[in-house]
């Protein structure tokens, strides 16, 4: 009798569930000029970063997955899940909503 060692087919997907005012934010590609024509001078790119949020802890307010938001680049905790580069702020950390 040979013993089968069965894999699981359906790749892990990890995820971060923030506690608190904590936010999750996936950064997003450093762009010089928004799509709605808005242009970040470099002395503002070298000192703030912009990002999706994906995930908002509870006592996050105003804030929701999917806003675009804009913090400071020293802000938070960096942290790589599933292959993707993420930053963990407090809510009051954020600056900014980008509406574009």
């Amino acid at each position: 009798m040979v013993d089968a060692v069965l894999e699981d087919p359906r790749p892990t997907r990890l995820t971060l569930e923030p506690l608190d005012d904590f936010v999750v934010i996936e950064y997003a590609e450093e762009e010089a000029e928004t799509r709605a024509g808005l242009i970040l001078p470099a002395s503002l790119e070298a000192q703030c970063r912009s990002g999706i949020v994906i995930a908002a802890g509870p006592d996050a307010e105003g804030v929701a997955p999917g806003d675009k938001v804009l913090f400071p680049k020293d802000s938070g905790h960096d942290v790589r899940l599933a292959g993707t580069n993420q930053k963990v702020v407090k809510r009051g950390e954020l600056i900014a909503r980008i509406h574009d």
